[in-house]
């Protein structure tokens, strides 16, 4: 007989709905802070939404056009390499994106927020789209574009995913110039990229700290492998209870902040009444966490 799938619980459900839901929201920060306080005022913003604002200055061609166009490049990677997961989230995002930026741009024609407060309007639409995009990230979602090339990278590397694409999206803004002609529209793009990584590392509380868990529980072996799934080592030690003296299990992991919450879900889904203990860590070195460097020279 083949394997029965168990039914989702109604938790599980719950949270995939709230993670929709959030991802609904981040995009609709995202599209205000970009179409009606950047995109009007003529300042890059990185990434697709970069490109496709260059092109939109030079042509006119409607922003979510090409933004949809190329996206739908890069999902077929971010299936392949992030798997469906998080692409159907990304898919998701893409198509609410893409809406808004229709709707919004239709609403706001014609109307220019803070049209001679150029550098308020920088920092309001950067702190909007980093909003939108820590949001979307916290629940494993991606508003697409160098968002899934960002993702990828930190998969593999424990990199702050705000630095990522800051350092992607240098190129984008500084070729803004070949269309705007105005070095000084450039420099408010660099401050907008800055904003924006600031931002969602916040909201991401730094995807380079980290955290470790103890946890106790006599289904360990399962959990211990889908944590295991999120490319995450966990190390299965004996422990022995001083007041009962029952022999135990206790699993040990170290795993970034980002990961936290999802340890936790896996956790709580499987068994309710393990017991687990979360630590703050300054520093994790080794392989799939920080480089060791040692100060001192070899002699």
């Amino acid at each position: 007989m083949g394997k029965v799938l168990s039914k989702p619980s109604r938790q599980a459900i719950f949270r995939e709905v709230r993670d929709y839901v959030f991802i609904a929201l981040g995009m609709i920060l995202y599209g205000i802070g970009w179409t009606v306080f950047l995109l009007p005022n003529e300042i890059t913003v990185g990434g697709l939404p970069g490109i496709a604002s260059i092109v939109y200055w030079a042509t006119g061609l409607p922003v979510q056009y090409l933004y949809f166009s190329i996206n739908s490049i890069l999902l077929l990677l971010s299936i392949k390499i992030l798997g469906w997961k998080f692409s159907v989230k990304t898919i998701f995002a893409v198509f609410t994106l893409t809406f808004f930026l229709l709707f919004i741009q239709q609403f706001t024609e014609g109307v220019v927020f803070l049209k001679d407060e150029v550098f308020m309007s920088c920092i309001l639409g950067a702190t909007l789209c980093g909003a939108g995009i820590g949001i979307a990230f916290s629940v494993n979602g991606s508003s697409g574009g160098t968002d899934i090339v960002a993702a990828i990278i930190n998969k593999y590397h424990d990199v702050s995913l705000g630095r990522i694409i800051m350092v992607l999206n240098m190129t984008i803004v500084t070729c803004s110039y070949l269309v705007l002609k105005d070095w000084g529209q450039v420099v408010y793009g660099y401050v907008t990229l800055y904003v924006v990584s600031f931002v969602i590392d916040k909201i991401l509380n730094s995807a380079r700290s980290s955290v470790q868990f103890f946890i106790i529980s006599k289904k360990y072996e399962e959990i211990g492998r889908e944590i295991n799934a999120m490319h995450r080592g966990v190390t299965i030690m004996d422990a022995t209870g001083l007041y009962t003296g029952n022999p135990q299990k206790m699993m040990f992991v170290l795993a970034t902040s980002r990961q936290s919450n999802a340890i936790f879900h896996i956790i709580n889904d499987i068994d309710p009444e393990a017991f687990v203990s979360q630590s703050a860590v300054i520093g994790v070195y080794g392989e799939g966490f920080n480089a060791l460097k040692g100060k001192g020279k070899k002699r």
